[in-house]
């Protein structure tokens, strides 16, 4: 950008005059912006004379400073004084970075706007090189927010080293009012809670807290937003802060909110025929908003998922409703991307859309290269995914209670089985087997040799034959047996025993269209010992597991419970029985939530007799 490109000789000179030899700390608006910049600080070092300027440490120190990390921008940088961080870096390279400015043995460091706010370095020198950022959704230049400038300048001053510190931004002429007016006037702070009000309603109601509009104009009147509106009315949309004034405006505003809530299918209100207050008297939650609540997800993305989930739903169609989520409407898509975007789009196996500066088609793209294992064009991309895979797992545990909750047994399980995929890196076409580390490739056809059906019987195999096969397999390395073996022995293998305890035998049948217990053991052939031993989403995690009661033949789900397994768990779930009296035959499904290949199946029968009659009370 030459507006940025601008204000580089400005940013030297203001570290010539004012911190010559005490750190400096220069502030830019992109990651791309850190790596620019310090190409300009460098190249005007070298017109002064003295490229080295910057560097406060020996040759040898240098060298094995350069050594250590693995950005090429970074060591070039790295080798003229200057280091960058920002959020897109390996942090191995961001400890050196962090390291070597602390100590004072490199003077300038140009950062992103996150480094004001999550690691302390202060500097007697801090230039702000502009206050925009571009915004991919408006295509255009945005200024920053007034916190992330105050926090930015609140790093000028070393109270240990000095007595002063020095603070530059670097602003066009036309604002240069607006900030002498904020940095020596207090400036007031302003309620957010406006642009969450939806999902802070329907949580309020969840909790039994509003349960009518009066309930919830109540409850505002608590808030700091409430405090705010009659402060600053105009902030807000208001003419005037008049009690009639005040109280149209939230009766307006909640009336909105409320009926947005009912169309996502959230809330319930009162008949439709009635007028709208009175409607609102009574305020129900569903069970969309009791989703939305519990894995604070916006309502907005529930709304989504309960409208496109059906029972016809795949693989792909899955992955794409959960890339399209609201809670991704802000992953970043930054200038150029959306090229490299169409080149990723060209490698990963489902097709996605043809809107490469999208956010969602974006975190398709990425979901996909995980589960490929595709390398990455650069490190932005991992962090972005880092992000995705953050969210994904309570977005997947919503997608399966609302598919659920419609009774869609196939699409419920493919997105357990997608679950699964994400966790561990995969596609599904790809053998369980091969997702062990160090596990040979050949083992698929030496188990089927050795006449050992599935990933569990491999792990219920004895040691010494399970070293065996592994040996056939091609393992030669010990250190590489050891590895499998101890991953195989952590991961589960769960035995299923079930019984009708209240009828649905030929003794003793079920009541057609009532509901009975369904009475499960489950057993691990070993203990549960910590986290997963298997998972790819870079963060530990603990084992779980979906028990499942449906009906193949019509593809509907009778019950859902999730278990946790140690050692022995026994677990009760109730589901409705058939309304037409006969012999059925039912599935009970077993699945993990984080390994793929250990999933159980089994199936009982269940018979159903006669509907039991209601006794007519007698008067």
């Amino acid at each position: 950008c030459p507006r940025m490109a601008l204000m580089n000789k400005p940013t030297y000179a203001a570290i010539r005059t004012y911190s010559p030899s005490k750190p400096v700390l220069v502030f830019v608006s992109s990651r791309r912006q850190t790596r620019l910049t310090a190409i300009d600080l460098v190249a005007y070092c070298t017109s002064d004379g003295d490229p080295h300027k910057f560097v406060h440490m020996t040759q040898e120190e240098l060298d094995g400073a350069i050594n250590a990390v693995k950005d090429e921008n970074l060591k070039h940088m790295l080798s003229f004084g200057v280091g960058l961080h920002h959020a897109g870096m390996l942090s191995g390279d961001r400890k050196v970075v962090e390291e070597l400015f602390v100590e004072q043995k490199i003077q300038v460091l140009v950062a992103t706007s996150t480094l004001a706010w999550g690691v302390n370095f202060p500097a007697h020198l801090v230039v702000v090189k502009g206050t925009e950022f571009f915004d991919p959704k408006s295509s255009r230049y945005v200024d920053m927010p007034i916190t992330d400038v105050l926090q930015m300048m609140g790093r000028a001053g070393r109270p240990q080293f000095d007595t002063t510190g020095t603070a530059c931004v670097l602003v066009q002429d036309s604002k240069k009012n607006f900030y002498h007016k904020f940095l020596h006037s207090p400036f007031p702070v302003e309620s957010s809670l406006l642009d969450c009000l939806h999902n802070y309603i329907n949580a309020e109601i969840v909790g039994g807290a509003i349960q009518s509009l009066q309930d919830a104009v109540d409850y505002l009147t608590w808030t700091f937003l409430f405090r705010r509106l009659l402060m600053n009315p105009s902030y807000y949309g208001l003419k005037d802060a008049s009690p009639e004034a005040v109280n149209a405006f939230l009766l307006e505003l909640l009336t909105s909110v409320l009926t947005d809530l009912e169309e996502a299918g959230c809330i319930d209100l009162g008949d439709e025929d009635d007028p709208a207050v009175t409607r609102m008297e009574k305020i129900e939650p569903l069970t969309l908003g009791y989703i939305s609540s519990y894995y604070y997800l916006d309502f907005k993305s529930v709304a989504l998922f309960q409208e496109d989930l059906d029972e016809g739903c795949e693989l792909p169609d899955l992955l794409t409703i959960l890339s399209d989520a609201t809670e991704y409407d802000e992953l970043p898509v930054r200038h150029n991307e959306d090229a490299i975007n169409e080149e990723l789009a060209r490698k990963v196996r489902w097709p996605v859309r043809e809107d490469y500066e999208d956010p969602h088609v974006k975190a398709n793209i990425l979901f996909q290269c995980h589960m490929a294992r595709l390398t990455l064009p650069m490190s932005d991309f991992i962090t972005d995914t880092r992000s995705l895979l953050d969210q994904a797992i309570r977005i997947l545990q919503a997608m399966i209670d609302i598919s659920a909750e419609n009774g869609y047994l196939r699409t419920t399980r493919e997105i357990m089985r997608l679950t699964q995929l994400i966790i561990q890196g995969c596609f599904p076409d790809k053998s369980p087997y091969l997702l062990v580390p160090k596990m040979p490739s050949s083992i698929v056809e030496t188990c089927e040799a050795m006449k050992i059906a599935s990933l569990p019987d491999l792990i219920a195999t004895p040691l010494k034959r399970k070293e065996s096969i592994l040996r056939k397999a091609g393992v030669k390395n010990n250190r590489d047996l050891r590895t499998i073996t101890s991953t195989l022995s952590k991961m589960p293998n769960v035995d299923v025993k079930y019984k009708l305890p209240e009828g649905g035998t030929e003794e003793s049948p079920a009541p057609a269209d009532g509901y009975i217990p369904l009475m499960v053991r489950l057993q691990r052939s070993q203990r549960l010992r910590g986290k997963a031993a298997i998972q790819r989403t870079g963060k530990a995690k603990s084992e779980g597991w979906w028990l499942v009661v449906g009906r193949e033949d019509i593809d509907e789900l009778l019950a859902l419970k999730r278990v946790m397994i140690r050692d022995t768990t026994t677990c009760t779930v109730e589901f409705q029985v058939p309304q037409e009296p006969g012999n059925y035959t039912l599935q009970i499904y077993l699945i993990s939530d984080t390994f793929c290949g250990v999933d159980r199946k089994r199936e009982f029968q269940l018979v159903v007799g006669e509907a039991e009659e209601e006794e007519e009370e007698e008067e």
